[in-house]
């Protein structure tokens, strides 16, 4: 298949999931076709900004995964041996339309059952050398999270980071809030996510919340308010202000945070500054549709931004 990478990296230190290609509709009628999407090229992306350790992203596509998605994979030096490539069925696609005010309304133009399979990510269909990671985040619905695959992962000794994909669609029973708290490490929610989970409150009252309730790390994502890190073992919260940059797109910046703060908790184990990893991360997200330029030589600005919000 022209698309197939040949990258393969035989340590991988971090690991994501799930891809999605995006054809975004503007609200002039403008269209930009075939971008890469779905979180964990976002996360990647993250991930590979603070490490010089190997970055793996898991999925399903199909044999008509696009070359130029391939080829920005393969630029950023992420490893794609997790994708599984499935000849019967073709890659997630979706249509993302974008209203005047910023609004985005995602429309599966994929149907059926491809949409769950290629979602899925059992322990199985991780490749083995994913397995002596150090960490992995991904995305969950709330009321139907994976906890089989993170409570696999956590018994190898791999940190999993948790983000909601959404606010949850019910309320959760105490039980299933503590489980799905206790089988990540990480967890990190945006404010509507919060509140869906735990009720409404203020920032310090839903990270209070979330503690009480099992989390060990929360951070809390409050766009360009910034965000609140938490540990709950040691009662250390940060503030980490939202780095000043031009917003086009916030799309995906989540997911470049909570790959960032991984990466950034287990390579200094400092709650404060992988929050400010993470904000960095985010922000270069925000400034185009889509992912940057695939550039693996983006730290010197990544330590520019650094710097600014350390002092701010």
């Amino acid at each position: 298949m022209e698309a197939e990478s040949l990258i393969l990296i035989s340590q991988i230190d971090y690991f994501t999931h799930s891809v999605i290609i995006d054809d975004i509709v503007f609200h002039d009628g403008r269209t930009l076709m075939g971008v890469l999407g779905g979180g964990g090229p976002q996360t990647a992306f993250g991930m590979k900004l603070w490490t010089q350790g190997g970055v793996g992203l898991c999925g399903g596509v199909g044999l008509d995964f696009p070359a130029e998605a391939q080829a920005w994979l393969d630029a950023m030096q992420i490893d794609t041996t997790g994708l599984r490539r499935d000849p019967h069925h073709r890659s997630l696609r979706a249509w993302q339309i974008i209203e005047e005010d910023g609004r985005r309304t995602q429309v599966w133009r994929t149907q059926g059952e491809t949409i769950p399979i290629h979602l899925a990510l059992k322990p199985e269909q991780a490749p083995a050398h994913y397995w002596t990671a150090r960490g992995f985040h991904f995305g969950v619905h709330p009321e139907s999270p994976n906890l089989h695959l993170m409570q696999a992962l956590q018994a190898h000794g791999i940190t999993v980071s948790v983000e909601p994909f959404r606010e949850a669609s019910r309320p959760l029973t105490d039980a299933e809030l503590r489980t799905l708290l206790t089988s990540c490490d990480l967890f990190s929610p945006n404010l509507v996510e919060a509140e869906s989970l735990i009720g409404a409150g203020d920032p310090q009252t839903l990270i209070r919340r979330l503690v009480d309730a099992g989390a060990s790390i929360v951070a809390l994502r409050m766009g360009s308010d910034g965000s609140l890190v938490h540990h709950a073992a040691t009662g250390e919260t940060y503030y980490i202000p939202a780095v000043k940059t031009a917003v086009i797109d916030p799309v995906g910046a989540g997911n470049a945070y909570c790959g960032a703060l991984l990466v950034g908790w287990l390579e200094t184990g400092d709650l404060r500054r992988a929050g400010m990893y993470a904000a960095v991360a985010a922000s270069f997200l925000v400034e185009q549709y889509g992912l940057p330029a695939a550039c693996t030589d983006r730290r010197t600005e990544a330590a520019r931004r650094l710097a600014e919000i350390s002092c701010g």
